[in-house]
């Protein structure tokens, strides 16, 4: 019972993990962002002024989609760790973040509360940097897909703040209701 895993039983464990955490964060991620309008087809987004760094509206959900499947894999590949030290911390950090990261979109596009969704990233990017350094004692490899992640954390905290900056009553705006008209 003692013995070590293959190769190929690492492997295979490895894929069972992905093929389990990699939709799973991808759905979660896919899950939050519907939870309220986001992007341009949120009116009260689309009212505020934005920074001149903000990225166009088509690349977010692409690199969204791209961090999600990186996520999975880092998660997978410290899931598929058994025995390893420090897993069971990783594992915890990496939920806490990610629970973080699938609430601020609510938060910001939902309920409008800037100035909390920037405390949110914030915490979010420290909790990553210490899922990273975790994972990175786990599976190297692990670590390396968080770079990323980290790095568009660092633009959409500076994104968020800047908003926060630029329409210092956001959260006080309200999106005007659409006028009816009647045709007779």
């Amino acid at each position: 019972m003692g013995e070590l895993a293959s190769k190929e039983q690492l492997r295979m464990s490895f894929i069972r993990w992905a093929a389990v955490a990699v939709p799973g964060v991808l759905l979660l991620g896919f899950l939050s962002g519907r939870t309220v309008p986001s992007g341009e087809e949120n009116g009260w987004y689309a009212a505020l002024i934005k920074p001149d760094f903000t990225p166009p509206g088509w690349a977010f959900p692409v690199v969204w989609s791209t961090l999600y499947i990186m996520l999975g894999l880092a998660f997978a590949l410290v899931l598929s760790a058994r025995g390893a030290r420090l897993r069971g911390l990783g594992i915890a950090l990496f939920v806490a973040q990610l629970a973080g990261n699938l609430a601020w979109t609510p938060l910001f596009f939902g309920a409008h509360r800037v100035g909390a969704a920037f405390l949110l990233i914030v915490a979010i990017l420290g909790l990553s940097v210490l899922t990273t350094i975790v994972f990175g004692q786990i599976r190297r490899v692990a670590a390396w897909l968080m770079v990323p992640y980290m790095a568009w954390l660092c633009l959409a905290g500076a994104l968020n703040w800047e908003i926060g900056r630029l329409n210092p009553d956001a959260e006080r705006l309200v999106q005007q209701p659409a006028a009816s008209q009647m045709v007779r």
